[in-house]
């Protein structure tokens, strides 16, 4: 079982070799470098018509990978402002940042989202944006601790019980929920999944 420290698995994802898991505010996360996100597809086992989401440390490190007009970035930056970090996706119109592996069967849109998590968002201020899925085979549930994650896949880099602890959390990560996805269109938002976020106002 690949278990290290945060700095281990921050190097190993940065290098673009490795995939890694980390706690988030809803379920644990799988994650690769943008560029790699074939990793992903391919440990999961996962059909290429479910993209991937991705996740930043702060809203301003997924402006880049969005294009819009000046009066939708400001529609989006308020959504933004009002529920992130949180489990909320944003999935927006993707510029030519986005790798197409991201989501090959629609490259034109990227979901991107900020989690309220200290763990992921301390790996992510170093990595920058990353490919990320929940972490499970495709059609299984959502795997819900980093132990069961490190026994199903062995491959993947997952902290070190206690580097969990000493940065204060325990085995479980998350609440369990998906976040909640919403799209945005010419018509404005459309909820494409309801999950840990209602959306009000």
């Amino acid at each position: 079982m690949s278990q290290v420290s945060l700095q281990a698995l921050i190097n190993g994802v940065r290098s673009g070799q490795q995939l890694a898991s980390f706690p988030t505010d809803t379920v644990p996360a799988l994650a690769a470098r943008p560029d790699r996100a074939d990793l992903i597809f391919t440990t999961k086992q996962r059909s290429l018509d479910k993209p991937l989401i991705l996740m930043a440390a702060e809203i301003s490190d997924l402006w880049q990978y969005v294009t819009g007009t000046e009066t939708e970035r400001q529609i989006w930056q308020q959504l933004a402002e009002r529920y992130l970090p949180g489990a909320l996706t944003l999935v927006l119109p993707a510029s030519d940042r986005v790798p197409s592996a991201m989501n090959p069967n629609d490259p034109t849109t990227i979901g991107v989202r900020v989690p309220n998590h200290p763990i992921a968002r301390a790996i992510l201020t170093e990595t920058g944006a990353l490919a990320t899925t929940s972490a499970n085979r495709s059609g299984q549930p959502a795997l819900q601790t980093m132990s069961a994650i490190a026994a199903e896949f062995p491959e993947v880099l997952t902290l070190l019980p206690s580097e969990i602890s000493r940065l204060g959390f325990g085995d479980r990560a998350g609440s369990g929920m998906p976040s909640t996805v919403v799209k945005w269109s010419a018509h404005g938002w459309t909820v494409l999944r309801q999950g840990a976020i209602e959306l009000s106002g």
